[in-house]
């Protein structure tokens, strides 16, 4: 079962590492924006809150599957011993998303390609659904794109192999999902200052040493 401190590392790697969110996913944001000529910047949100709901969503059934795939190996194993090896996986992809976001390694940019040859046979259905005139279309685009290979979402979804089952791995990518709102609403509203002030390396450097002691923390437990 998840620990209220693996949620909220899972929440604090969404939002700053949503930086990288932003350079994966900004571009199709920022065509949500373009995709409705003639609209103010009001109605756009319920288009850019129906996208993020729709990539959420891709998020936590991909966290309940690995997370199920997670459980089912415990059930076939030893349980004592695959509970460590879990919990070692868990603790090292935090030490290394910490590593990636302060910009110490781009380890994590090595997995991301793992997903190019899925992600090229699910790509067109997504750029059929453009332009978006409407949230529904806007969730069905976020679902579509919560695919799109990400070295960070990949390493939470190691992560939530180890979670122990497929609510907790669902939990652990909801979680995720919600901390990189901030920045993807904002690049959608043309709230550039946030964004500057989450590229800033201090910031940067600030939240991956937290994931790393959170890292830390998660290898301990797994050998007390």
């Amino acid at each position: 079962m998840n620990e209220p401190l693996s949620l909220l590392a899972a929440l604090t790697a969404g939002l700053l590492g949503g930086v990288h969110c932003v350079g994966m996913c900004g571009g199709i944001v920022g065509a949500l924006s373009l995709a409705t000529p003639g609209q103010k910047q009001g109605p756009r949100l319920p288009i850019l809150l129906g996208y993020n709901i729709g990539r959420i969503t891709s998020y936590v059934i991909a966290g309940a599957v690995v997370g199920g795939i997670g459980q089912l190996s415990l059930g076939v194993m030893r349980i004592q011993s695959l509970q460590l090896v879990l919990a070692v996986i868990a603790g090292l992809m935090m030490i290394l998303m910490g590593l990636y976001l302060g910009g110490w390694s781009r380890f994590l940019r090595h997995i991301e390609s793992a997903g190019g040859v899925v992600w090229r046979k699910i790509e067109p259905a997504g750029r059929k659904l453009l332009p978006v005139r409407n949230p529904g279309q806007g969730l069905l685009l976020g679902l579509v794109w919560g695919w799109l290979p990400c070295g960070l979402v990949y390493s939470m979804l190691i992560w939530a192999l180890g979670s122990g089952g497929s609510v907790d791995g669902a939990l652990l990518m909801l979680a995720f999902g919600i901390g990189t709102l901030p920045n993807l609403l904002a690049t959608g509203l043309l709230a550039g200052q946030f964004v500057r002030w989450m590229q800033q390396p201090r910031v940067r450097a600030a939240a991956g040493v937290l994931l790393i002691l959170f890292g830390l923390y998660t290898l301990y437990r797994g050998f007390v």
